[in-house]
């Protein structure tokens, strides 16, 4: 049996895959850049939503699979951070309103038109990982929170030089996510390093972020097409 690495040679393995992050997927370069159109935009957004929306029940399903009452509590509070407490609060309102900002019905956004296949196919299978998986390897799965903040950041300034339509308050989802993701992200790498022990739960743990960074990249690469007018129906 391999001996499981030592705690700073697994967080390494871990932070390696940041170059697999959706981060330099060809789509948001141009993003970043400045040269998507209007409906590149909308487009973006409403299939992004389909992943926003199912977050609370990836997150339910790992409460669901965890036998220990102090993470379910922890963990419950990423539920209620994306539906909000009441009704039009949250990350979910939040982005719903950048979809609007971008010329996006809520009716439209709500009832999933704009959602390609791909799209669909790469989140679903992301909520069903989170639900047939060990609550821990699903959590390694979300470590992709590491990457997320700088991105974050640098997508608000770049959108705001950029798109000279959209204001500051429409990247509430952003600015907001900033803060919340650095501190969710060393809550969640704490848990993944803490109850990973053995060298097979290491090793599951770094394949199950590898997974979820091919779910984003998928993600992107179908949003991609779709914006050219290919795997469109």
């Amino acid at each position: 049996m391999t001996d499981p690495l030592p705690r700073e040679d697994f967080l390494a393995a871990l932070q390696a895959l940041s170059s697999r992050y959706w981060g330099s997927h060809p789509f948001h370069v141009r993003m970043h850049a400045g040269h998507l159109t209007r409906e590149e935009l909308r487009t973006w957004a409403a299939n992004r939503w389909y992943y926003q929306s199912v977050l609370p029940l990836k997150d339910a399903a790992i409460v669901s699979n965890c036998p220990e009452p102090e993470v379910r509590r922890l963990w419950l509070e990423r539920i209620v951070y994306h539906d909000g407490a009441v009704e039009g609060e949250g990350g979910r309102e939040d982005w719903l309103r950048l979809c609007e900002a971008l010329g996006l019905t809520r009716a439209e956004v709500l009832d999933e038109r704009h959602v390609v296949p791909g799209v669909r196919f790469a989140v679903d299978a992301y909520v069903r990982f989170a639900q047939t998986r060990p609550w821990v390897i699903a959590v390694a799965a979300g470590l992709t929170e590491m990457f997320s903040g700088h991105l974050m950041r640098r997508r608000v300034v770049d959108v705001l030089a950029h798109y000279p339509w959209i204001e500051r308050a429409d990247l509430s989802y952003f600015t907001t996510r900033v803060d919340a993701v650095s501190a969710e992200g060393k809550q969640a790498v704490d848990l993944v390093l803490a109850h990973c022990v053995t060298r097979a739960d290491q090793d599951s743990a770094v394949a199950a972020l590898a997974f979820k960074c091919d779910v984003l990249w998928s993600m992107l690469s179908a949003i991609d097409h779709a914006c050219h007018g290919v795997g469109k129906r």
